[in-house]
């Protein structure tokens, strides 16, 4: 299910590595440390907002990256469904 405030969304397993771009300012946020069970939850929430608020945005560090980065290369089955 699409989210009202994710717009996208990748994770790095290699690295525990999840980069977040959010509606509608594009910014990208890169969560460090994420552990793969987390982002599957997330990423099976039915509500991927309230999900990130309560067990990702404060529980993780993370970077800001600039908003006209270009987003990072995306693995089949690692894009926001």
């Amino acid at each position: 299910m699409p989210s009202a405030v994710i717009a996208d969304m990748v994770y790095d397993e290699d690295t525990q590595t999840l980069s977040v771009w959010f509606r509608p300012s594009g910014r990208r946020y890169d969560y460090l440390e994420v552990p793969a069970v987390e982002y599957d939850a997330l990423r099976h929430s039915p509500s991927k907002g309230r999900y990130f608020n309560a067990h990702i945005r404060d529980s993780y560090p993370f970077t800001q990256s600039d908003r006209d980065e270009p987003r990072a290369p995306l693995q089949p089955g690692n894009r926001l469904p």
